[in-house]
């Protein structure tokens, strides 16, 4: 079933106005689709000038890693995309393999992805997974939690809370964050549309949970009450749905809202603040174009009932997964997000004021595939690079 909704455009085009662009943007190159933006630095902010930085090797090692977790009292999880979850130290020892993981399929982009923990881990010993699974009719993304063993070698009672539907042939697009909403006992969990010509219409269909943010009881996955089609047509535990491919998840720290960013196509990456309900437009609208060139849907970009992007990239930085920085090795980043860039090959940062993006820069520029960003005890950030032989970079001021 597809359902179109009588929604307002985005609540990003009603918020207040921001002063027009002031000096240039982030060099990128020329952009794939020829469309103007729909409000003041919607996209190609003007380039910022941060601190100067130092990268080395923090963890070696690490196949295809994808996502990281810190561990309160120190040290992290972290996955590596072939189904291995392990643990490394303070200082950078990589432990071996933890046991018990769920089986994945690890084909093309699938595999074991994100991993996260909530506060209470050294009480709960409480961890949470996503990854692609394989069911009777195809391939999809899949969430479990389990408890880690009190010597941190082995998963136990993991029980699945959420399996997408239904299978898909293509092992692509999986989406995949899982990020705890405060002051609940709920989690968000991004999926992908499976990139298909026939898969990614499903981002409209409110009986799939293809390309869409989900949210769920972290514990046995049942569906929120106040989730919105709770007593309406559709799967009760979409939140909000019309996306592509969400492979970065955070909450604002101070406002307790979720901020999504999503893979658009040959252009037309997506930052958004999810609203329960609405239709952020994929595969009908977008600010980028096929990867053929040929227009993508509609061939709009705007289009009434559906949602604005906060900010778009075109060509794409290709985004993986973001924070937003608390920390005190920088200070002028205090509030700023940081998302990291496969393609754009650094960690992106945007200054953001009243809902708006100000400002981009690009840090550690060359860096390489940056998969997830997680901030060290003492502000520095911890960046996973997405590799055959990959690992985990250091990055820190320079002195």
């Amino acid at each position: 079933m597809t359902l179109s909704r009588p929604l307002t455009l985005a609540a990003a085009i009603c918020a207040p106005a921001v002063l027009a662009a002031q000096g240039a943007p982030v060099q990128q190159g020329a952009a794939n689709a020829d469309f103007e933006p729909a409000f003041a630095e919607q996209t190609r902010a003007p380039a910022m000038d941060g601190p100067e930085v130092t990268h080395a090797p923090f963890a070696e090692g690490l196949v295809h890693p994808w996502g990281i977790a810190a561990l309160p009292g120190g040290g992290y999880l972290v996955t590596e995309r072939p189904g291995r979850l392990r643990q490394v130290s303070a200082d950078g020892t990589v432990m071996e393999p933890i046991s018990g993981v769920p089986e994945v399929d690890a084909r093309r982009q699938g595999g074991l992805l994100d991993v996260a923990v909530r506060d209470d881990f050294a009480d709960t010993r409480r961890v949470w997974l996503t990854y692609a699974k394989m069911i009777d009719d195809g391939t999809v993304t899949a969430a479990a939690t389990a408890v880690l063993s009190a010597d941190g070698t082995t998963l136990e009672d993991v029980q699945e809370i959420f399996v997408q539907q239904p299978g898909s042939s293509n092992p692509a697009h999986y989406g995949s964050r899982i990020v705890f909403e405060p002051g609940t006992d709920n989690v968000f969990i991004t999926t992908g549309e499976h990139f298909s010509q026939r898969d990614r219409q499903l981002a409209q269909d409110l009986d799939t949970t293809y390309g869409k943010v989900v949210r769920v009881n972290a514990l046995d996955g049942s569906a929120p009450e106040d989730n919105p089609n709770v007593g309406e047509d559709g799967i009760d535990t979409i939140w909000s749905y019309g996306h592509r491919n969400l492979q970065g998840a955070a909450i604002h720290p101070e406002t307790d809202a979720l901020w999504t960013i999503e893979h658009g196509p040959a252009g037309g990456d997506e930052l958004n603040r999810p609203v329960p309900g609405r239709n952020y437009g994929w595969p009908v609208i977008s600010y980028g174009v096929n990867y053929s060139g040929s227009p993508v849907g509609s061939g709009e970009a705007v289009r009434e009932g559906m949602e604005q992007p906060v900010y778009y990239w075109d060509p794409v930085i290709a985004p993986g997964g973001m924070i937003w920085y608390e920390g005190e090795m920088f200070p002028e980043w205090q509030g700023d997000l940081l998302i990291g860039g496969l393609v754009a090959a650094s960690v992106v940062r945007l200054d953001l004021e009243d809902g708006r993006v100000t400002g981009e820069e690009r840090v550690a520029q060359g860096i390489g595939r940056v998969r997830d960003v997680e901030e060290a005890p003492d502000g520095a950030l911890l960046v996973l690079i997405d590799a055959p032989e990959g690992g985990i970079d250091r990055i820190e001021r320079a002195q």
